[in-house]
């Protein structure tokens, strides 16, 4: 069998930078909102977001004081998947809570 079956495929054995480099990211914000209980805004950041309490209550406070607050960083599957399921939950529980996934 011919070594060369692949032709100069093969050939360097090295990756090109094009092949190597990260697929985008975006960040994940919750929007304020007059209605959606600051408690639920916790419950979803540590559910969802994986946050301690801690963590939680800071992003909660700069989405209540600011109007937005950053949840995570995320490649985009990962981000709309994010987004999808606060969505989900903040319909189920009756509450209006927004969220939105911007790029980097």
């Amino acid at each position: 069998m011919s070594d060369h079956l692949f032709g100069d495929q093969f050939q360097s054995g090295t990756i090109s930078e094009h092949e190597t480099q990260e697929p985008p990211r975006f960040r994940v914000l919750l929007h304020n909102d007059d209605y959606t209980t600051m408690e639920f805004v916790v419950e979803v950041l540590m559910r969802v977001f994986q946050k301690n309490e801690t963590e939680a209550t800071t992003i909660m406070l700069a989405v209540h004081n600011e109007g937005v607050g950053v949840c995570g960083v995320y490649t985009a599957e990962v981000a709309e998947t994010k987004v999808d399921t606060v969505h989900r939950l903040a319909k189920a529980a009756g509450f209006p809570l927004r969220c939105s996934m911007e790029g980097e």
